[in-house]
């Protein structure tokens, strides 16, 4: 592909404009320090480690390379459409729309090959049809429920959320991976023993 100054100029005004990602903050706080919480840049990083680490236990095989790429680009569109917490019912009532908005407007500022390719994969992440998509959308599901039983209920206790509320948030988890989602029962089991979520 030949550079031009155009192109280059396009492309760096995206990587310019997805530095305000490490400015979205999360409800899910660090382990290694509990009381701050994570953003969606540590977010979208944490989960690229997840998808190397975890990839073996996928259902189906799946491109470790194209899965790494839905989990770094899904969340850039909280750069326009802020974070809306998984349990809140109203927030997450027009929440599609402000995030094709902000994929529109976001993935636009690249090149048009850029573009393209970037928001098939982001629109692809969204569907979770395929099995890329699939062990993606498991490993965004996973990593704030591991963050939240390791600092002894975090975001659980904070939100007054309860076994079934999880249990249906990580339904897709075993759309990614059983063996993920044996884990997932083994940690709500152990969380509920503990007292850090309510059972209910």
């Amino acid at each position: 592909m030949e550079m031009t100054a155009e192109r280059l100029k396009q492309q760096l005004s995206f990587l310019y404009e997805i530095d305000k990602l490490k400015t979205i903050f999360r409800r899910t706080t660090l382990i290694t320090e509990p009381e701050r919480f994570e953003n969606s840049a540590e977010h979208s990083w944490h989960l690229a480690f997840y998808v190397m680490i975890l990839a073996e236990y996928a259902n189906e095989p799946v491109d470790l390379l194209r899965v790494i790429k839905m989990v770094l680009l899904h969340d850039i569109v909280e750069i326009d459409a802020g974070d809306t917490f998984c349990y809140d019912v109203e927030g997450n009532a027009n929440k599609a729309e402000k995030e094709v908005l902000a994929a529109n407007r976001l993935f636009g500022l690249l090149p048009e090959d850029q573009c393209q390719a970037f928001m098939a994969l982001w629109e692809e992440f969204e569907k979770g049809e395929s099995a890329d998509a699939k062990l993606a959308a498991c490993v965004d599901r996973l990593q704030p429920l591991l963050h939240n039983y390791v600092t002894g209920g975090g975001s659980w206790k904070r939100h007054n959320i309860v076994r079934g509320q999880v249990e249906e948030r990580m339904s897709p988890v075993k759309e990614g991976s059983l063996t993920l989602a044996e884990l997932v029962k083994t940690i709500l089991d152990d969380a509920v023993l503990s007292k850090s979520l309510m059972d209910a």
